[in-house]
């Protein structure tokens, strides 16, 4: 007997916001690349949006997070898992990640990553 899963996901939304732990970087902001993905059983293959996880919507909450300047990017990630699991409590998983491009330190980085993940208690 096969169990299916699906996963939904956004790859490299690209976002310029203000997040940064010192003052300076909450002035002159930087450069993010988020990643979403979603997993769950399927409920039905119906050809309606209410048996999914909607990625506009995923892209909308990214969006709206990437606005909110916080101090820490685990702020910004806990927020986005917290409201796609609040709009779709049916999924058993949630990876969220961002990059900061180029971070403001010695030497040269490329980005620096951070990676919360979620599963449900179910």
């Amino acid at each position: 007997m096969s169990h299916l899963k699906q996963t939904v996901a956004l790859k490299d939304v690209k976002c310029f916001a203000l997040h940064g732990y010192y003052p300076e970087e909450q002035l002159t902001g930087n450069h993010f690349i988020v990643d979403l993905e979603t997993e769950f059983t399927p409920q039905g293959f119906d050809d309606e949006l209410a048996q999914t996880v909607n990625y506009e919507e995923l892209n909308n909450i990214i969006l709206a997070e990437m606005k909110n300047t916080q101090k820490l990017l685990e702020t910004v990630l806990n927020n986005i898992i917290s409201k796609v699991t609040a709009l779709y409590p049916f999924v058993d998983t949630v990876q969220a990640s961002i990059k900061k491009l180029n971070p403001p330190m010695p030497g040269q980085v490329g980005h620096s990553f951070v990676k919360l993940s979620y599963t449900s208690a179910k």
